[in-house]
């Protein structure tokens, strides 16, 4: 008899005992004398010991066979990172995309997603930008991660861990900022504490502007988390409030040199490097959201433990952009670029209800971490496009484009946003996504340094979209088993190797579950196979040395049927790649984060977009990231940080080209007293022309120049 996915719901949420998700990380307290609510990890400088988003079991780092990468928040505050976009670039094997300039977008071992993000372990897939405010570390998981995540992140996710009470001590932090293009920061962190119980607020604003002509913005956020304990249980109850509204901009066009177009040339000087290509007034993004988060952690006996969490939020976002549609036309005399425009409101209720049954025990000399657990996700979405005519007479395709003259700051015409079926190629839909979920996991060590950690997962995702315009319902089930197997071997305590395989899967419907039609709905879900080999060593107490080698299969893709308008799953794509990084104190006085990505991702089977050996888009060959902070004095530090990122093409067209480039990024520490620091941060010290990100072939981004923020920092 198939699950019902629709009644198992309240059950589910009453097992649960949730209606919402955690927000819990131990706080990174040099003295190790206070303690969170529910603890979920170690924080030591620029280095994560442990994480239970890995597991659901909070083992270390070195024991995960896997590779995990970790940016803490003194790292996030030391480089002054204010964007998802900055922080993935420090992160190896793990890339950033424009997003259309109204979300983040990333690309994990060459898998593009905008919905791979979760936090505190439970997903976070509405498309918006991500802020650091209320953050204690960003975790990036590389490969498939299906058994402890679920269906997505096929190439890995990100995950964002966020701060959490503290119980027994009253403290107040605030940060101010602002920099040389008239952006402003200022954040606030307060926790207070009543006896077993504890209050704690984040929040903050910023003023947003930088280099490129009409972009600005205003984005706040506000998140009082509180947490108790009652008898044996431990809670944690929180609310987030986030407001962002701003200016899209999607870059500049590329020009055409040759065969293969690049944002060189013309386009490539500073005329155009600040020039907006998007219409006053029309591009902007809206987006809000109400989210409630729940966690409960009851210890049974000495060896089991039972714990609870959830999210519910409601989310409302608009956006409209007129952007280059084209690349860069007509004559050397006379150049040209084509624009179009389309606005795209968007609503989703999203519910998630997790239960998790721990057991700590031994049969006879194995010992183990044996994990039940079950999760349930209700989803529903509305959204439209509506496209913008710049002709009303004749609502076709040719009136929604318009070629203008190319100039800086070029003259948009007016365009007019007309919504319903009569508008061509505009969409209204209205999806709901039930997912039900069981999944079982060990963890056992076998003596000898040996240790096997196995798991599997079962997803039942059953998902509907409806066509508001004809009514018509397209509806699809899937059955998804997702297993992981892992061998760790610790030759020393300090070391370990692995080896691990993992399997991961993504319905047809894209991963925001929006794009299901008569075609696609037949279609199986796209597969992720993960092979991968590595290595963690702790070289000193503080400093970690890990690298990976791995192999990632995609499979299921759609390609060309033989029957004209025909779809099939014969497309194969493959990255196979090596990642190294070096984290932690290379002496007392002196951190480093270090990281090193060589990917190889292309076609290996054909698929609907490209023939084989085409290379994967917004995936650089090598990338490199750099940052050391040295103390020079109790009062005085300095930091230096370097990024490279090799040329990529801007989609798996490869039409584009996006050359690669190296930054050079400064900043300077000065303590004023005990609890206030001043902080300089420089950003591309050698005044770089650059392009860091792009969306399409013909919107590519390009990078500030020389700029300074300026930030004090107090905690009392």
């Amino acid at each position: 008899m198939p699950i019902c996915t629709r009644h198992a719901a309240p059950l589910l949420l009453l097992a649960g005992s949730a209606l919402a998700a955690p927000a819990y990380a131990e706080d990174a307290d040099a003295g190790g004398e206070s303690e969170t609510i529910i603890v979920t990890g170690t924080l030591d400088g620029y280095r994560t010991v442990d994480t239970t988003t890995g597991t659901k079991t909070n083992p270390p780092i070195l024991d995960v066979p896997q590779s995990i990468s970790v940016v803490t928040a003194d790292q996030i505050k030391d480089q002054a990172i204010r964007s998802m976009s900055d922080l993935v670039r420090l992160i190896p094997g793990v890339s950033s995309g424009q997003g259309e300039g109204h979300r983040d977008q990333i690309n994990l071992r060459g898998n593009n997603s905008t919905a791979d993000f979760f936090v505190d372990g439970l997903r976070d897939d509405v498309q918006y930008f991500r802020s650091f405010y209320n953050i204690e570390r960003v975790e990036a998981h590389k490969g498939p991660n299906a058994m402890v995540f679920g269906r997505g992140g096929g190439g890995g996710l990100i995950n964002r861990v966020t701060k959490g009470a503290i119980s027994g001590e009253t403290r107040i932090a605030a940060d101010v900022s602002a920099d040389t293009f008239g952006s402003a920061y200022g954040a606030g962190d307060v926790n207070l504490s009543f006896g077993s119980a504890a209050l704690r607020v984040n929040g903050f604003y910023e003023r947003l502007n930088n280099h490129r002509d009409a972009f600005k913005g205003d984005r706040y956020a506000v998140n009082p988390v509180l947490g108790a304990e009652l008898g044996g249980t431990k809670l944690q109850f929180g609310y987030e409030y986030v407001r962002d509204d701003r200016v899209i901009d999607r870059g500049i066009p590329s020009a055409f040199a040759g065969s293969v177009a690049t944002p060189a040339g013309p386009l490539g000087d500073k005329t155009f490097r600040d020039s907006f290509f998007g219409a006053r007034g029309i591009n902007d993004t809206d987006f809000e959201a109400h989210v409630v988060r729940f966690r409960s952690e009851t210890k049974l006996t000495d060896s089991l433990t039972f714990s609870t969490q959830g999210q519910y939020g409601d989310y409302d976002k608009s956006y409209a952009n007129v952007f280059p549609a084209t690349a860069v036309g007509g004559t050397a005399a006379a150049p040209t670029v084509a624009v179009e425009a389309y606005a795209d409101p968007t609503t989703r209720k999203s519910g998630i209800a997790q239960a998790n049954l721990e057991w700590r025990g031994t049969t006879g000399s194995i010992e183990h971490v044996l994990l039940i657990g079950t999760e349930y996700t209700d989803q529903k979405t509305r959204n439209e496009r509506i496209n913008g005519f710049f002709d009303t007479t004749n609502l076709n395709a040719a009136s929604r484009r318009r070629t203008i003259a190319l100039q800086p700051n070029p003259v948009i015409p007016p365009v007019s946003f007309i919504a319903g079926p009569s508008g061509n190629s505009n969409r209204a839909v209205r999806s709901t996504l039930d997912q039900l979920s069981f999944y079982v996991q060990d963890q056992i060590k076998l003596g000898g340094g040996f240790e096997i950690i196995g798991g599997l997962r079962y997803d039942r995702v059953d998902n509907a979209v409806t066509n508001i315009f004809t009514g018509a319902v397209v509806e699809r089930k899937d059955d998804l088993w997702s297993p992981r197997i892992g061998l760790v071997f610790k030759p020393v305590p300090e070391a370990s190797v692995y080896l691990s395989y993992s399997k991961s899967y993504l319905p047809q419907s894209g991963d925001q579950f929006l794009t299901f039609d008569a075609t696609n709905a037949n279609l199986k879900p796209e597969t992720f196979d993960n092979y991968e080999i590595g290595a963690k060593w702790d070289i000193r107490p503080g400093l970690t040395l890990a690298t990976a080698v791995y192999r990632l299969d995609r499979g299921n893709t759609r390609a060309a049927g033989p029957t004209a308008g025909s779809v099939v799953l014969s497309g194969e794509q493959r990255t196979s790649g090596v990642e190294l990084s070096l984290t932690g104190k290379l002496t007392e006085d002196w951190q480093i984060a270090f990281g090193y990505a060589n990917t190889k991702a292309r076609i290996t089977r054909a698929t609907a977009a490209a023939p084989v050996n085409r290379i994967i888009g917004q995936v650089p060959r090598t990338q490199l990231s750099l940052w050391n902070r040295y103390d020079v004095s109790e009062r005085f530090g300095v930091g230096l940080g370097l990024y490279h990122q090799s040329k990529q093409f801007a989609t798996i067209s490869n039409a584009t080209v996006v050359p690669g480039h190296i930054r050079l990024d400064g900043a300077l520490f000065y303590k004023i007293t005990d609890d206030i620091e001043a902080q300089l941060n420089i950003e591309n010290l050698t005044d770089r022309r650059y392009f860091p990100v792009a969306h399409n072939d013909n919107n590519i981004s390009t990078g500030a120049p020389i700029n300074a923020r300026f930030t004090l920092s107090a905690k009392f």
